[in-house]
């Protein structure tokens, strides 16, 4: 979710940019309008309609999403991927449930497997392999996401992340004396990401000023530990 118009790209071309998009359903609207009300972090309107784009250009049949607020994200990508099944992981037991209602409404529950708990304790649960994987949860645990979802994707599998530059801080950390300035912590755990998701051995990847910051990557090759190395 941005953090406010203009932080990312100059307002104007934020503006023109919202305005080139076509109208949502009102189910996603009265998604974004709940969670703007509660203060849930959703997918911004252009990344869920990126994701949905991405799931059916890829041909996802198997995809998986780190952190479900209410829903939003893992509609996008199953209405994107028509024959796909979605995996959705969080914490928060209550949000699950409204996704869940949201989902039903939307006739994609069946597709959606909503999933409890902590996504550090359940990705080593899951068995892949998927074929997209959307990682928008707990900055701080990015690398150990990502560490944790390659095994389990196949070789050509795409990787998104969300809030890559987070409001702009990631590039132009505000000072410490700025009135109103964020907590430094995450923005410093998404600019130490963005160096080893674009330095990871089996990616290849790049972040775009797409809503939050969307960063992009596929899957180029398996380790000998994936094939049942060492050999």
């Amino acid at each position: 979710m941005k953090h406010g118009l203009g932080k990312i790209l100059r307002a104007g071309q934020e503006s023109y940019l919202e305005r080139l998009l076509p109208p949502r359903e009102p189910l996603l609207r009265e998604m974004e309008e709940q969670a703007a009300r509660e203060d849930i972090p959703i997918s911004d309107p252009e990344v869920g309609r990126l994701l949905s784009l991405l799931a059916r250009a890829t041909g996802a049949r198997l995809i998986l999403e780190i952190g479900t607020a209410i829903g939003y994200g893992a509609l996008c990508l199953a209405r994107g991927a028509p024959q796909a099944r979605v995996v959705s992981i969080d914490t928060d037991p209550g949000r699950l449930a409204t996704a869940r209602a949201y989902l039903e409404r939307a006739g994609v529950a069946d597709r959606v497997e909503l999933v409890a708990g902590a996504a550090l304790e359940q990705l080593p649960r899951l068995e892949g392999p998927f074929d997209l994987v959307y990682i928008d949860a707990v900055k701080a645990e990015y690398r150990r996401y990502l560490d944790l979802v390659l095994p389990r994707m196949r070789v050509g599998g795409l990787v998104v992340v969300d809030n890559l530059l987070w409001g702009g801080e990631v590039a132009e950390p505000p000072p410490p004396e700025a009135a109103g300035a964020g907590d430094p912590a995450p923005a410093a755990a998404l600019r130490a990401f963005n160096g080893y998701l674009m330095m990871h051995p089996q990616l290849e990847a790049v972040v775009l000023p797409l809503g939050d910051g969307v960063g992009l990557a596929t899957k180029t090759r398996a380790l000998r530990s994936e094939l049942g190395g060492p050999y």
